[in-house]
């Protein structure tokens, strides 16, 4: 896999740094240059973060820092099978338990739910912070969605966490969780307020809550920069039909939208310039400008 110059190596995390000292100079440099492109690529393409994690583990496998990136890159994925091997590995190696969450929820993902639901069960999560509690919560509850208990996915949430005003990186997506199993649970009118409740607390975009909220509420959100938009909305509240598109040509490449009701609209181009296509629908795509073969 190709990576960028400016790509270092140094600028991954020091303790992946540290973990990497195992390794000789020149193939420690190589992997940690992979990890930075597994880190770079793996919320815009984690197909690409896949392959990066892959060399880094047939370069470092029995680095536990390389085992996680692959598991993580495998989750995202949905490799579950893969990441539940990785994330293994990488707990025999440090003996942590924070990877114990997320291991859970790829039993989840091959369709073992109630592996899961043991797992949130087990003495590792007394050893998980705050913030992995409340992560093994939502996996817990998950799995007793996926088991068709969906009451039982409410009572799991109910914590805590859940009722504190404080706001922590995991609150909206807690709250979220909680609104998704009332409406499983058939208790929409209830959900409605903790949809709002996680649109307060989601100041970083991780929830679509907002626009569950909206929904809810059936408010529908329109682009308000949309000129054309307006225009069209304002002849039909006129009870007009508005004015058949067509679009032009011209020899930079560029279309320009001309309407049919406009006066001597073709005699204001100059012919050898300009090009008029006939008009199209926009959803018939062979119509289209840009497909034209000519």
């Amino acid at each position: 896999m190709p990576i960028p110059e400016d790509v270092t190596g140094f600028e991954i995390d020091a303790d992946v740094r540290q973990d990497l000292k195992s390794l000789p100079k020149t193939l420690a440099d190589d992997v940690a240059r992979n990890l930075v492109m597994v880190a770079r690529t793996l919320d815009t393409d984690a197909e690409e973060a896949y392959q990066y994690s892959r060399v880094a583990l047939r370069l470092a496998s029995r680095v536990a820092s390389v085992r996680e990136a692959a598991g993580f890159a495998s989750y995202v994925t949905q490799r579950y099978a893969e990441a539940l091997t990785e994330f293994r590995a990488a707990r025999r190696m440090t003996g942590r338990a924070d990877l114990w969450p997320v291991m859970a929820d790829c039993e989840r993902g091959l369709g073992r739910p109630e592996r899961a639901l043991a797992m949130a069960g087990e003495p590792e999560v007394k050893q998980l912070d705050k913030a992995g509690q409340v992560e093994m919560r939502l996996v817990a509850s998950g799995a007793r969605g996926d088991m068709g208990q969906f009451e039982a996915a409410v009572v799991t949430l109910q914590s805590p966490e859940l009722g504190s005003s404080a706001i922590h990186p995991w609150t909206a997506r807690l709250r979220y969780a909680y609104a998704e199993a009332l409406i499983a649970a058939g208790r929409g009118d209830e959900a409605r307020d903790w949809f709002a409740k996680a649109a307060e607390a989601d100041t970083e975009g991780a929830t679509d809550a907002s626009e569950r909220l909206a929904q809810i509420d059936g408010l529908e959100f329109v682009d308000a920069l949309d000129p054309e938009q307006d225009e069209d909305e304002a002849v039909a509240d006129r009870g007009e039909s508005a004015p058949a598109r067509k679009v032009a040509v011209d020899d930079t490449g560029e279309n320009r939208d001309i309407y049919e009701d406009e006066e001597d609209v073709e005699e204001y181009y100059d012919e050898d310039d300009l090009e008029v296509v006939e008009e199209y629908d926009g959803r018939d795509a062979a119509k289209r400008p840009e497909n034209d073969q000519r």
